[in-house]
């Protein structure tokens, strides 16, 4: 039996729950946490919510770029679809820019609210933001690539 089954299939749990999450959060929490809650509850909340979120984050980033990496070595980096390769790439950048915001604005907002800085911390949060929707729109690429990389790409 090959690896190739269970490899696809952890690949693509870790970017559902990556790219869910990230939808989830941006385009259903967010709205009515700033619409619901003043700035040290919607701080506070967004400071938990990450707490809780980020440590998957991290395993479906670990996962992610694992199961990739072993299944383009699998038929070999030359014999991988060019849409392969760039998933490769949309998917490093996104861990990039994830790692980004878990090592900058999310450690500024945790200190932030952890001093009761509403300003910084909303500062922090608003960077949390724009990065999470330019990743949310990455994956949704990487997503693209994966299901229709064959008719987008020639190669």
């Amino acid at each position: 039996m090959t690896l190739t089954p269970v490899l696809l299939f952890l690949h693509v749990a870790a970017i559902t729950l990556w790219v869910g999450g990230m939808f989830f959060a941006y385009v259903c929490l967010r709205p009515v946490a700033a619409l619901e809650l003043e700035p040290p509850a919607r701080l506070r909340l967004w400071r938990g919510v990450f707490g809780r979120f980020f440590p998957w984050v991290w395993a479906a980033v670990i996962a992610t770029f694992a199961t990739g990496l072993a299944m383009m070595l699998a038929v070999g980096m030359k014999n991988a679809p060019v849409h392969w390769h760039l998933m490769f790439g949309v998917g490093l950048g996104m861990m990039l820019i994830f790692m980004h915001v878990y090592f900058a604005p999310y450690k500024r907002l945790l200190r932030a609210v952890d001093a009761a800085d509403w300003p910084a911390g909303g500062a922090a949060l608003a960077q949390i933001r724009k990065l999470v929707a330019l990743n949310t729109l990455l994956g949704f690429v990487t997503i693209a690539l994966a299901t229709a990389g064959r008719l987008l790409v020639a190669g």
